[in-house]
């Protein structure tokens, strides 16, 4: 009897896939790989169904005789394991995102004599509208809230983009990018105080107020659904910042991270250039404590912002603060440096995760930029925060075209610069 082999996420299904396990099913045995929920996360959004509850759905579809686990999107380890002589698929992937993964399945089934069979994707579905509707729904409040914890059981890294405005959440929820037969995109949007303050207008003093803040939160929330991490910078006096983080829990964001200085704001990346105060052990700790208390949700996390190596303070130091504000009950651990080598970065990672390899560890690598994020992922970073890099890359962009209208004196030198009036007329989802 010929074997089939057909894969598929199973999180929405329509009469689509319905009528590719139909004919499938007509050629042999057919064998369904349904993908794990990490092999999802890495290409679209998180699944609204766990992975056991959509084996169940497929196991009792008519005409389907096995269901086993794929563990990624590319489809060599189960071919090479189940050795089909068919793979059933929409002929939908032969251009775009998935055309390698198509090639892949093409050079594997010729070791021994397997052939790829695609029939006509069903027109009338469209899958980016359901996914559209499931990612709206996913983006209320709760379910929003949740994500970053979801992502951190399924990812061995959440990478992270900041945005400081609905277009630039934009970008980081529509930018995808195919690599090594992995889709690439962004998990998390960071929202910064220097970038929400420079796009005001505004020093990174914490001038711009909580209520701003807010606005900005709301703002990328209409267009994007994907979990927020909020720089709050030292979370302000404790009886301010148990009130705060219960109004940022309420809107939906999934974490705030906060740094343990004192006083008025001054960037970490001056270092010891300007004059900062790091705040003590024991009041950072109370901190932490006291919001712990006044969250309502197990969703919510904190995460306390060490800035030991930023101040010249010391590795002992760090890992005294460290240890310090995960037994106050923090949520994450991040490590701040300002230093062009990753070395002291590394160093910090290797005596974490001697006590702390069960809470997330955060880094930003603004400085040390040369580290790959496997290369983090290994030394046991949970997160990587791109802090700034949407907004110090759009100003150099808008200085450009303004100095090339004034050099020009019209504006048709520029219009290569820019994008379409049709293409921003149409940017906007329902505008």
């Amino acid at each position: 009897m010929k074997t089939v082999y057909i894969a598929i996420s199973a999180d929405i299904l329509h009469h689509g896939h319905i009528n590719l396990i139909k004919e499938a099913s007509k050629n042999g045995k057919l064998i369904v790989g349904v993908l794990k929920d990490e092999a999802i996360a890495t290409y679209k959004r998180l699944p609204v169904l766990d992975y056991e509850s959509r084996c169940s759905i497929i196991k009792n579809i008519v005409g389907v005789d096995e269901v086993v686990p794929q563990k990624t999107l590319d489809y060599t380890d189960n071919l090479r394991k189940y050795k089909p002589d068919y793979v059933f698929h929409g002929d939908d992937w032969q251009e775009g995102i998935q055309s390698k993964i198509r090639q892949n399945v093409i050079n594997t089934l010729k070791e021994w004599g397997g052939e790829l069979i695609e029939i006509p994707y069903t027109k009338d579905v469209s899958i980016d509208k359901l996914n559209n509707i499931v990612k709206n729904v996913g983006s209320v409040s709760e379910s929003r809230r949740s994500k970053l914890k979801t992502l951190l059981s399924l990812k061995p890294i959440v990478r992270t983009m900041e945005a400081h405005n609905g277009l630039s959440a934009l970008v980081v929820e529509n930018a995808k990018v195919s690599k090594d037969e992995k889709i690439n995109s962004f998990d998390a949007i960071w929202v910064s105080s220097l970038t929400d303050s420079t796009a005001k207008g505004k020093p990174d003093i914490e001038l711009v107020d909580m209520t701003s803040r807010m606005n900005t939160i709301n703002e990328i929330m209409e267009v994007s659904t994907k979990p927020i991490i909020l720089d709050g910078d030292t979370g302000g006096l404790i009886e301010h910042f148990v009130f705060n983080i219960k109004t940022i829990e309420r809107m939906g964001v999934s974490a705030i991270i906060i740094e343990d200085k004192m006083g008025l704001k001054k960037n970490s990346l001056f270092g010891t250039e300007v004059e900062q105060t790091q705040d003590s052990i024991e009041h950072f700790c109370e901190k932490i404590s006291a919001g712990k208390k006044a969250l309502r949700t197990d969703d919510f996390m904190i995460i306390a912002r060490i800035e030991s190596l930023i101040l010249k303070q010391g590795m002992d130091d760090a890992i005294k603060r460290a240890k310090a504000y995960i037994d106050a009950g923090a949520d994450g651990i991040m490590i701040h440096s300002r230093e062009k080598s990753p070395n002291e970065i590394f160093e910090f990672c290797e005596k974490y995760q001697e006590f702390g390899s069960h809470i997330p560890l955060v880094v930003v690598p603004t400085s040390f930029n040369q580290v790959y994020e496997d290369e983090f992922a290994k030394r046991g970073v949970s997160i990587v925060i791109y802090a700034n890099h949407l907004i110090r890359s759009a100003y150099p962009a808008m200085m450009d075209t303004a100095n090339l209208i004034l050099e020009k004196e019209r504006c048709l030198e520029a219009d290569e610069k820019c994008l379409s009036i049709k293409k921003i007329l149409t940017l906007i989802p329902d505008q």
